[in-house]
C-alpha cells in the first residue's frame, strides 16, 4: 500500500459519511495514472496553484480599481481568504479538506481585469455572452496547458462552476465554498471600504451588527460558527435563519453603499470602455492575438468572439492598460 492509498483509507475512517471520498471520485475526462503520494483532489489543488491563471490573480481587481495602498484585497488575496474560511468549515465538519481547497483556489480563475466591471463589459459586447464562473471552467478545461487544460476531477469542476449565488454544487465541499465566497467578500470588502474611508464601522446598520458583530473578526467568527453548528451530522450545509438573513442584509447594504459608490467605482466607466475597445480591435485583427489563441480558432474550431474574450479575460489590470496604450495611444517620435 503506497502513501496515497493509505491516506484514502484514513479518509474512510475519519471523514463524515457525507464527505466526498477521494477514492470515490468520478474521475477526469482523460484517464491518468494515479500518483503514489497524493489523492486526486490534492493533485487538482496543486495543478491550480501552479497554473498561470492563478498567478495572474494577484494583479486583478477585487473591488477597488488600482487603489493607492498595499493592503487592499486583490482577486488573489480574496481567493486565499475564501480558501481559508472554507477549509476551517470543512475540517470542523470532517469533510474533504483537499477537495474544498481545490474548489476554492480555482473558483475565480476566469475573472477579468477590473473585477465585475470587466465581466460586465465583455458580456455587453460579446454576442455569446460572458460570465466569470463559466470562464473559470473554460480556463481549467481548455485554456491552460496550450489547449489541454488541467484535466481536473469532475467534483472540482462542479464546485467551481456552481460557486455563484444561483449555483447548486453536487458535493458538500462545493456548498461550503459557495457560502465561504460570500462570507469572504462581504467582510473583506467592508474592511477595504473602511480603509478607503467610504464607510465606517458605525455606519453599518445595527440590525446586522447586533447579530453578526461589530468588527470583521467578530462577523467571520459568528458566520463560521453558525454554519458549523447548523450543518453538523447533516447532508447539507446550512445557516440559521436569523444569521443568514443578517448576512444577506449586510450584502444588500454593501451593494447599495459600496459596490455602487461613486468614489469606489469612479474609474469603472473608463475601464469598461477600454476593454470594449480592446475587444473590438482584436475581433477585427485576429492575427494579432498570441499564437495559442489563434491555435484555438484554427485548430480547435473555437469561435473568434469567444477566443477574443479568452485573451482579454486572462489579462491583468496592468497588462490590459499596457495593450490599450500600445494600440490606441500615439507615440511621440524621437526627433533628436
Amino acid at each position: 500500500m503506497n502513501i496515497r492509498q493509505r491516506n484514502e483509507e484514513l479518509e474512510k475512517l475519519y471523514l463524515s459519511p457525507y464527505a466526498a471520498l477521494s477514492c470515490n471520485s468520478q474521475g477526469r475526462d482523460r484517464e491518468e495514472k494515479q500518483c503514489d503520494l497524493r489523492t486526486v483532489y490534492q493533485r487538482d489543488r496543486d495543478r491550480i496553484i501552479h497554473c498561470k491563471a492563478f498567478r495572474r490573480l494577484k494583479h486583478k481587481t477585487q473591488v477597488f480599481l488600482a487603489p493607492m495602498g498595499d493592503h487592499y484585497r486583490t482577486r488573489l488575496t480574496h481567493t486565499l481568504e475564501v480558501s481559508q474560511i472554507a477549509r476551517t468549515i470543512s475540517k470542523s465538519l470532517r469533510l474533504n479538506e483537499d477537495l474544498t481547497e481545490a474548489i476554492a483556489l480555482g473558483h475565480d480563475l476566469g475573472h477579468t481585469p477590473f473585477g465585475h466591471a470587466g465581466e460586465r463589459a465583455l458580456n455587453e459586447v460579446c454576442s455569446v455572452g460572458f460570465q466569470h464562473y463559466k470562464q473559470s471552467i473554460r480556463v481549467v478545461e481548455l485554456l491552460e496547458n496550450e489547449g489541454r487544460g488541467l484535466n481536473l476531477t469532475k467534483e472540482v469542476r462542479d464546485g467551481i462552476v456552481n460557486h455563484r449565488t444561483g449555483g447548486n454544487p453536487s458535493t458538500l465541499e462545493g456548498k461550503v465554498v459557495r457560502l465561504s465566497d460570500k462570507i469572504a467578500y462581504i467582510n473583506h470588502d467592508i474592511d477595504d471600504a473602511i480603509r478607503g474611508k467610504i464607510i465606517c464601522e458605525k455606519d453599518i446598520p445595527s440590525i446586522y451588527t447586533d447579530i453578526l458583530g461589530d468588527s470583521t473578526k467578530k462577523r467571520l467568527d459568528a458566520l463560521v460558527h453558525d454554519i458549523v453548528k447548523n450543518s453538523q451530522n447533516k447532508n447539507d450545509i446550512l445557516m440559521s435563519e436569523e444569521v443568514e438573513k443578517a448576512m444577506m442584509g449586510l450584502r444588500a447594504y454593501m451593494f447599495e453603499n459600496v459596490y455602487t459608490n461613486p468614489l469606489a467605482k469612479s474609474e469603472e466607466t473608463k475601464a469598461k470602455a477600454m476593454l470594449k475597445q480592446l475587444y473590438g480591435y482584436y475581433l477585427e485583427h485576429i492575427g494579432q492575438l498570441p499564437e495559442e489563441f489563434i491555435y484555438l480558432i484554427e485548430q480547435c474550431g473555437e469561435k473568434e468572439e469567444r477566443v477574443v474574450c479568452d485573451y482579454i479575460a486572462g489579462m491583468s489590470d496592468q497588462y490590459s492598460v499596457k495593450k490599450f496604450q500600445q494600440i490606441f495611444v500615439p507615440k511621440f517620435w524621437n526627433m533628436e
